[in-house]
């Protein structure tokens, strides 16, 4: 079973695109901000990150730029998910534009 990382500040979304991901038998694991996504990123690492852009404490952009620089870390896909494209160069792998589908989350991941 592969398994994914969520990270978003929002409590609504961040369940919602749980139980999407869950459904179709993806481990999931949640984080609110980029700090506690690198902890449990760091514990036990996923086989795909699903990052929100903007976050208090550690944003998005900060949140790839050290998962990119950690050898443990560093080759898993990170997705952004934002309602506002972030700025290149990019540390990640793809991003989508909030509001996001289920159908597009799912093709994607």
């Amino acid at each position: 079973m592969s398994s994914i990382l969520l990270v978003d500040d929002e409590p609504d979304l961040l369940e919602t695109c749980r139980v999407i991901l869950a459904a179709e038998g993806y481990a999931v694991r949640c984080a609110r901000n980029g700090v506690e996504a690198l902890r449990l990123a760091l514990r036990q690492p996923p086989d795909l990150i699903v990052t929100d852009w903007m976050m208090p404490v550690m944003g998005g952009g900060e949140l790839c730029r050290q998962i990119r620089a950690h050898p443990v870390l560093a080759n898993i896909p990170i997705l952004v998910q934002t309602a506002t494209p972030p700025p290149g160069p990019a540390d990640w792998d793809d991003c989508l534009i909030k509001p996001v589908t289920a159908a597009l989350l799912l093709a994607t991941v």
